[in-house]
């Protein structure tokens, strides 16, 4: 009988073992699919990252162009307002000195 009991024993620590050793793997199986997850999104923000940055650059070589349209426009208007109002006092010199 003390031979069984000390058998059951052990067999009941043995079991215990390999009940931790079950948890040990099924919690290292869930920190694999963590990893696997999380990079999987890291390689997804990556890309995002990457297609932004690609947006940026395409933007700033927008608006250089967009920069030089305006700075033409803006010269242009200028020199149509003075050369107007040089056109518009001479009109009133020419037109002051005749009466």
């Amino acid at each position: 009988m003390a031979k069984i009991s000390a058998v059951d024993n052990r067999l009941d620590r043995i079991e215990e073992k390999i009940d931790k050793l079950v948890e040990a793997i099924i919690s290292i199986a869930r920190a694999e699919e963590k990893i696997i997850t999380l990079s999987s999104f890291s390689k997804q923000q990556a890309k995002q990252i990457q297609d932004l940055i690609n947006r940026i650059e395409e933007l700033e070589v927008s608006v250089a162009k967009n920069t030089n349209t305006v700075r033409l426009v803006n010269r242009t208007f200028w020199l149509v307002m003075s050369s107007a109002i040089t056109a518009i006092v001479a009109m009133m010199f020419m037109n002051s000195n005749s009466i």
